[in-house]
């Protein structure tokens, strides 16, 4: 049977369609599985033309949804890994940065987490037998850390042309949260040109710190971030790209001395993160990567340099 379309969503016509599409929608079981408010806020629609349109999408869609194991196993395959540059924090990954996941890089002030996505960014351009992607990057800059000059230092250690990684890296400063989130829509068209592999988040929460203040606003900030979390996982899905963001940490108020070691924007960051890793400064210019969460790879350590050549072992 030929597939379904928008189209043969009951009551759904062309020009509502054309909104869904514009939207991200564009196949029946994204729609299924929508929020109602979410739909009709997006494609600016009435809440209950937004429930009839779910509703439809879940009589024409097949969402049967079980799957075996090796079905799963056969999928994953197509699953494809981004060296970090140091071959020491790629086997505490796994093989290094896994697509259709968020990896989420936590730590203080000066732990090297923007240098990470750097090196990320120059290495996701290089050609897969030497670790890369092959592929554009895009960058949100919410904290106006790019700097083109650090991409040129490790280009050149790398021995590559500086301008070809240049050209294919992507960057868009995130003026506020409102605008991040919106700049996730922007990136999910820009790749409907480019073969995007890896989109960088740096950093997820500082905007969200610095807006949403007090208990009274917690509820709005998680409800926003957690749509945030999950826009950025459905761009990694249908583009079977990386997700790479970097988060601030705070004091916990129980430990002595201030131990850093709580990331920002609680259960919400952390169930959606696939991988979470803690970045802390060692000596010598040393930094080690701690794995505090992964579902396939155990805890564990990783130590690796930072200069001016990038990210080594």
């Amino acid at each position: 049977m030929p597939e379904k379309t928008l189209e043969d969503i009951p009551g759904v016509g062309p020009a509502i369609a054309e909104k869904l599409r514009d939207a991200g929608y564009g196949d029946l079981m994204s729609i299924a599985v929508a929020a109602p408010a979410t739909l009709a806020e997006t494609c600016e629609i009435g809440e209950k033309k937004a429930l009839d349109i779910i509703e439809g999408a879940k009589l024409c869609a097949d969402i049967g949804g079980f799957e075996t194991g090796d079905a799963i196993l056969q999928r994953r395959a197509s699953i494809v890994k981004l060296t970090t540059g140091s071959k020491a924090f790629d086997e505490l990954l796994g093989g290094g940065i896994e697509s259709q996941a968020i990896t989420e890089f936590f730590g203080e002030f000066g732990s090297c987490k923007t240098q990470v996505c750097f090196q990320l960014a120059i290495n996701a351009t290089l050609p897969e037998d030497r670790g890369g992607l092959d592929s554009d990057v895009i960058i949100i800059d919410s904290e106006n850390t790019f700097r083109p000059e650090r991409i040129i230092q490790m280009a050149n250690y790398l021995e590559v042309n500086p301008d070809e990684p240049l050209k294919r890296i992507h960057v868009a400063r995130a003026f506020n949260s409102q605008h991040q989130v919106l700049l996730v829509d922007k990136a999910m068209e820009l790749a409907k040109d480019l073969k995007v592999r890896l989109l960088i988040v740096d950093s997820l929460t500082s905007h969200f710190r610095a807006e949403y203040l007090g208990r009274g606003a917690l509820a709005e900030r998680q409800q926003i971030l957690n749509r945030h979390m999950h826009d950025l996982l459905n761009f990694a899905t249908l583009n079977n790209a990386a997700i790479a963001v970097t988060n601030q940490v705070a004091a916990k108020p129980d430990a002595f001395f201030g131990d850093p070691m709580r990331p920002i924007g609680g259960s919400i960051v952390g169930h959606t993160s696939t991988f979470r890793i803690y970045l802390r400064k060692g000596k010598a210019g040393k930094r080690i990567a701690r794995l505090i969460d992964s579902p396939n790879m155990p805890e564990g350590e990783a130590v690796f340099m930072v200069s001016e050549n990038g990210i080594t072992d």
